[in-house]
């Protein structure tokens, strides 16, 4: 297994390059590596790993856009997004942005196989804990504070209504809706009205 690190710690990167070897009896090699996030996906597209490890916290334009990046150049490589804080938002973002799963960077070599053969394999690995935050956090209550229009907005989208019957009933264009509803989506943090939706059944808005 041939593994592209993206990583602007360059200690962290060494010690994948001499440990992963060892502690996986020479089946996973650090073909390349850069701290340039916006390098990322050029590296990838010539190096043609199997997997490209992302940290996520890097200077911009940050590991996040390097997901995405290597993921529209370079779909069939698996990214495998990391990070050594504790915060689940960053994560879920990365997944967003196509990562097919994430590893803290607590990890230690020896336990890092299992799971990048499992990505390989076309699972999505998540720690349990992250999944739990995914599941039980944010999304069982309102995540943003929202104005009386931006609440009529969610509650017509979580009722499937259409652009058009949204724009009748809030008395704006289409095109108005169009922008109101792509300025909710980014204030909500997600991408795209089935999300939104999610988070007005959890938050409690359709009852309202």
């Amino acid at each position: 297994m041939r593994l592209v690190v993206v990583d602007d710690h360059p200690l962290f990167v060494r010690g994948l390059e001499l440990l992963l070897p060892i502690t996986t009896n020479g089946r996973v090699e650090v073909a390349a590596s850069t701290g340039d996030a916006a390098a990322a996906a050029a590296l990838v597209s010539s190096c043609r790993p199997d997997l490209a490890l992302v940290d996520l916290h890097m200077p911009p334009p940050g590991g996040i856009r390097a997901v995405a990046a290597i993921r529209r150049t370079t779909p069939r490589v698996r990214v495998v997004a990391m990070s050594g804080s504790a915060d689940p938002g960053p994560a879920v973002e990365a997944l967003r942005a196509g990562a097919e799963g994430f590893l803290p960077k607590t990890s230690e070599p020896e336990e890092l196989l299992p799971p990048l053969l499992a990505i390989l394999d076309g699972w999505a690995v998540l720690p349990a804990e992250l999944l739990r935050a995914m599941l039980l956090g944010p999304t069982r209550s309102a995540p943003v504070d929202l104005d009386g229009e931006e609440r009529r907005l969610l509650r017509a989208i979580a009722a499937g209504r259409n652009t058009v019957d949204i724009a009748e009933e809030l008395h704006v264009s289409e095109r108005t809706v169009k922008r109101m509803t792509a300025a909710l989506l980014r204030k909500l943090r997600v991408s795209n009205r089935a999300e939104a939706a999610a988070i007005a059944g959890h938050s409690g808005i359709l009852g309202e």
